[in-house]
């Protein structure tokens, strides 16, 4: 039998700098605490920050910047609650607690 060769770890990829300044800019929102404020705080703070960042990621251009804004404030942005549905008609409601009244004593008499 032969012996298996050790295996030295995997050398992981180092991150792009739009990764980097994507993932900068996600802890500065987080600790700055831009989710949930007033739409016109998030706009002033959203320049002097990507004026920051444009200054600290001189590698980024200008379609970078505007690609790590918007993931920035997707990000910022408070989750969508989904829209109540409808509530049925009263008649439908009926029919159907009938239906359901039935079948419990159907059900209740075996």
């Amino acid at each position: 039998m032969s012996r298996q060769k050790p295996r030295g770890r995997p050398v992981a990829a180092t991150p792009s700098p739009f990764d980097q300044a994507r993932d900068e800019l996600f802890q500065h929102i987080m600790r700055c605490g831009v989710v949930g404020c007033e739409p016109e705080h998030m706009t002033e703070w959203f320049d002097d920050t990507m004026k920051y960042m444009s200054e600290r990621y001189h590698e980024l251009g200008t379609k970078d910047l505007a690609d790590l804004r918007t993931l920035g404030e997707r990000f910022a942005a408070p989750a969508k609650r989904p829209e109540p549905t409808a509530a049925p008609t009263t008649e439908l409601a009926q029919d159907a607690g009938d239906a359901t009244a039935g079948e419990l004593d159907t059900v209740s008499a075996a």
